[in-house]
């Protein structure tokens, strides 16, 4: 059993660095185009199921992954991967949150959440049910997964080496693909943040926060 968790491509709020969160924001012309390369560098990999968090911009980045590597299937949806809600902070820039903000990257265990969103935590919790439920079935097939960059690291946050290093460095690329591969119901972490692209497109918006 293979599981391909894919990162969306870019937005027009990601190009500004404003927290989108549970905002329906569509693909821009950048991250059709990632997705698109993706997609057929993805070619010959046979996906017998793709799921998606319901927000457009997963579903449009897998949508377009499937068209261009070839492979007609339909798209499942589920609730339970879509991005962290970022609360009274949707639509807004983290910086306004000052110090309090920061910690969402540089200590996101211990940062409190969201107001009326949600924490860390509680990401991890239905993000990983998710997947371990998947894992449960070990059915011997290949899942593409289209997820966001806060839920990705969360789902995939208990098969890292180092846990407690939530975030890896830098924030899931857009497009960026990690590999699941299940042997015997026991999953192991093949690839982390694979990009097809070229990585002189690759723009780490996690150190422009850092460094704000």
């Amino acid at each position: 059993m293979t599981i391909y968790v894919i990162r969306h491509g870019e937005t027009a709020l990601n190009a500004k660095a404003i927290m989108q969160g549970w905002l329906d924001e569509p693909l821009n012309q950048s991250g059709r185009d990632l997705a698109e390369i993706t997609g057929q560098a993805m070619k010959g990999i046979h996906f017998d199921r793709c799921i998606s968090s319901p927000l457009i911009r997963a579903k449009e980045t897998a949508e377009i992954v499937l068209r261009e590597s070839g492979n007609d299937i339909p798209i499942d949806v589920d609730d339970s991967i879509r991005e962290i809600n970022f609360g009274d902070l949707e639509g807004r820039k983290l910086s306004e949150m000052g110090e309090t903000g920061l910690l969402f990257y540089t200590d996101p265990f211990h940062f409190s959440g969201f107001p009326n969103g949600e924490t860390i935590q509680e990401v991890c919790e239905r993000t990983q049910r998710f997947l371990k439920k998947l894992i449960e079935q070990d059915d011997g097939q290949t899942y593409l997964i289209g997820a966001h960059g806060c839920a990705l690291r969360a789902m995939l946050n208990f098969l890292y080496q180092d846990p407690s290093d939530f975030w890896r460095g830098h924030a899931p690329y857009n497009c960026s693909v990690s590999i699941v591969e299940v042997k015997d119901g026991n999953p192991r972490l093949v690839a982390e943040d694979k990009v097809y692209y070229d990585q002189s497109l690759i723009v780490d918006r996690y150190k422009g926060e850092l460094n704000r």
